[in-house]
């Protein structure tokens, strides 16, 4: 039944790969796109270079989880906080609902060097500009689904004269978990775009300063690799909070 799962999508990958390396090393893919062959990289060539330049590569990938992972944490503190503030008050949700929408509006790579600008080069605006992105799938999905919340659950909580914080950690809390987990799948998924922008705004380090430096030199195999161990990134975090999930969405 895995085997089912797994093995499509990855057939279907495996050809892509095929198909690239077999029009990248024939010279195809550089003709049709009117550019050298060493600016299109075959996949054997990336992985090449993912292995020659490890230790520099894997150093820049550590410095930007970091800041992805406690990006993410921050968002999802935040996030948790205005869904469940949001629920609690119809007041609060009226007057905050459109600033949080108003939130996404703004392009990330125009904010991204103003936050440089006011919080220095340190990890700060990357934290900022990632907790900036994964924010709202969160604080949104956790509202929908404390909004799931079964009516009838909670007016047999109250004839049985629960507090508000029960009825919200035995009824609320529970419905919503899977609305929790969708959005911070969602979250995980684009965090590594909030990463590479705030490394590209102002860094020293990390792999969105490594494709910079990358990119000015010209060296497309190793922006490649660097991308690929970013989608590594990106797949990991959303495996685990996935694998989070089933252990305790288990009625799911």
């Amino acid at each position: 039944m895995k085997a089912r799962l797994w093995l499509p999508p990855l057939l279907v990958v495996l050809a892509l790969l095929g198909l690239w390396q077999l029009a990248a090393s024939s010279g195809f893919l550089a003709d049709a796109l009117g550019l050298e062959e060493f600016l299109v990289p075959s996949p054997s060539q990336i992985a090449d270079v993912l292995w020659q330049d490890r230790s520099l590569i894997f150093d820049n990938a550590g410095t930007t989880l970091v800041e992805i992972v406690a990006g993410f944490g921050l968002a999802l503190v935040c996030g948790l906080a205005v869904g469940v503030a949001f629920r609690s008050s119809d007041l609060v949700r009226r007057a905050g609902y459109p600033l949080v929408v108003a939130s996404q509006t703004i392009p990330v790579i125009v904010i991204a060097p103003v936050l440089v600008v006011w919080f220095g080069y340190g990890i700060w605006p990357k934290l900022l500009i990632i907790a900036l992105i994964c924010f709202f799938p969160i604080a949104v999905n956790t509202l929908d689904g404390l909004r799931r919340t079964d009516p009838v659950a909670v007016k047999m909580m109250r004839s049985l004269d629960a507090s508000r914080m029960g009825i919200f950690r035995r009824v609320e809390a529970p419905t919503a978990l899977p609305g929790i987990f969708t959005g911070a799948r969602i979250a995980a998924a684009v965090a590594v775009i909030g990463a590479v922008f705030g490394e590209w705004a102002g860094s020293d380090k990390g792999l969105g300063h490594l494709i910079l430096q990358d990119n000015a030199q010209l060296m497309t195999a190793r922006m490649f690799a660097s991308v690929f161990v970013l989608s590594l990134i990106a797949i990991a975090l959303y495996s685990l909070i996935g694998l989070l999930e089933r252990a305790v969405v288990r009625w799911r």
